[in-house]
């Protein structure tokens, strides 16, 4: 039987591919289940510095959720569970402790795009259509925690606009209004791009990069007057903030330990 979700890691960089590229890579619940685990398990390797997800065939990143998910949905309480599914494999990737770089080529929609959103950097080849076109397919609606998130990354008027017209952001667009980092020219291109990303990012500093991360998700989740205090001070009495300063004082490279 074929692994839906394949993960694995070489030289620090972890890759996880959705893998039914017959269906456009079509998240089944499973599927979600996996993503969340692996974020953690993620957090707990240090063997892994940066997470590569990525989707097979070429044509698709993640086409959304498998619709034949839906089949069995007969109320409130299939709704609610659905969208707090959703909601807690988000936050495991938002959470995750290393940077984490949606590789995306083709489609990325619904369930896919939504987690491509949560990724730190995105990579597309031109063929990307990013959105959410619920509006025209299964009438159902996005939770305020993924509306959270989407609207930090693109904005209130933009994510409005593109739900209620079910238009899908295309690649050009895409890169003028920093939905994606790098646009390379095909399918073929994207994942050695992200590879070579993570390569770049391995050489910087881990407590910086987490610290970062987990500031952006405290000031979308509570506000400007999110606390900071516990990542300043891990930062700056940490091991590498010594190295760091004697590296560049040296006039060396540093050596991250990422403590």
């Amino acid at each position: 039987m074929q692994q839906e979700l394949l993960f694995e890691v070489r030289d620090g960089i972890g890759l996880i591919t959705f893998n039914r590229a017959e269906a456009r890579n079509a998240l089944t619940f499973d599927m979600y289940r996996q993503l969340a685990e692996h974020c953690t398990a993620v957090g707990d390797d240090e063997a892994v510095d940066v997470l590569i997800i990525t989707g097979s065939g070429g044509r698709a990143f993640a086409a959304g959720t498998d619709i034949a998910q839906f089949r069995d949905f007969h109320g409130a309480e299939d709704a609610l569970a659905y969208e707090q599914r959703i909601d807690d494999v988000l936050q495991a990737l938002e959470t995750c402790r290393v940077p984490t770089i949606a590789a995306i080529t083709g489609a990325c929609t619904g369930g896919g795009a939504g987690i491509a959103a949560c990724c730190d950097l995105r990579i597309a080849d031109r063929s990307l259509k990013f959105g959410f076109p619920i509006a025209r397919t299964l009438g159902n609606c996005l939770s305020n925690a993924s509306l959270s998130r989407l609207s930090s990354l693109l904005g209130a008027a933009r994510l409005r606009e593109i739900i209620f017209t079910a238009r899908l952001i295309e690649s050009e667009e895409a890169l003028a209004i920093g939905l994606v980092a790098t646009l390379v020219e095909t399918a073929q291109d994207v994942l050695p791009e992200a590879r070579s990303l993570a390569s770049r990012l391995k050489t910087h500093a881990p407590l910086t990069l987490q610290a970062t991360k987990e500031a952006l998700r405290r000031l979308r989740v509570q506000g400007p007057g999110a606390a900071d205090e516990d990542l300043i001070v891990r930062c700056y009495t940490s091991e590498d903030f010594r190295e760091g300063l004697d590296a560049f004082l040296g006039k060396r490279e540093p050596h991250w330990k990422g403590r």
